[in-house]
């Protein structure tokens, strides 16, 4: 089974867990998610600190996917300095079957965003600030920015078309190279 691999990263409360489990329930049985919050703060109980041992374990969980599940989903705040190297490396573990997405959303419709989820009693606008790290890129092929200007359906669906365009893709050159002999 081929493997493809959806890495949602961005700062926190601007809705790449909502779009990941809508993108879970959408690919349905299977389809494994791997949350970051979930990972770190759930099964671990450790701080998002320099070495700390999420880092390994996500990646683990995520190669486990690899010709196990249809779509493997990679979702969290994911710094580019801490979790970077991780990252291209599961990226070149999915060998180019992999969609990267970050939100670069305002600070300002971030709290929107946060404002209207369940975990705003948890945390309000003086964390999200401390912890702001915008313009927090890849910088990898293919990564896609979101931006203010899409909503969480609009985001969803766009990741939607760019998985059947990139399959299309896929098919197309894979019947090119058979009748060729390439």
């Amino acid at each position: 089974m081929e493997s493809t691999l959806i890495i949602i990263r961005g700062n926190s409360g601007s809705g790449k867990t909502t779009t990941a489990k809508r993108l879970q329930q959408h690919f349905g049985r299977g389809t494994l998610l791997v949350s970051q919050d979930v990972v770190r703060r759930d099964m671990l109980k450790v701080q998002d600190r320099d070495g700390n041992l999420s880092l390994d374990l996500i990646r683990q969980i995520a190669e486990y996917g690899k010709g196990k599940c249809e779509v493997v989903i990679v979702e969290g705040i994911f710094s580019h300095q801490r979790y970077g190297d991780m990252l291209k490396q599961l990226i070149g573990l999915y060998n180019g079957n992999a969609h990267i997405y970050y939100y670069d959303l305002s600070f300002q419709e971030t709290v929107r965003r946060h404002n209207g989820r369940a975990k705003k009693t948890e945390f309000g606008e003086e964390s999200l600030r401390s912890w702001w790290n915008p313009n927090d890129y890849l910088g990898v092929d293919g990564e896609v920015v979101l931006t203010n200007e899409l909503s969480q359906d609009e985001v969803v669906e766009k990741i939607l078309v760019d998985l059947k365009n990139k399959r299309r893709e896929q098919h197309v050159r894979s019947k090119t190279i058979r009748r060729t002999g390439l």
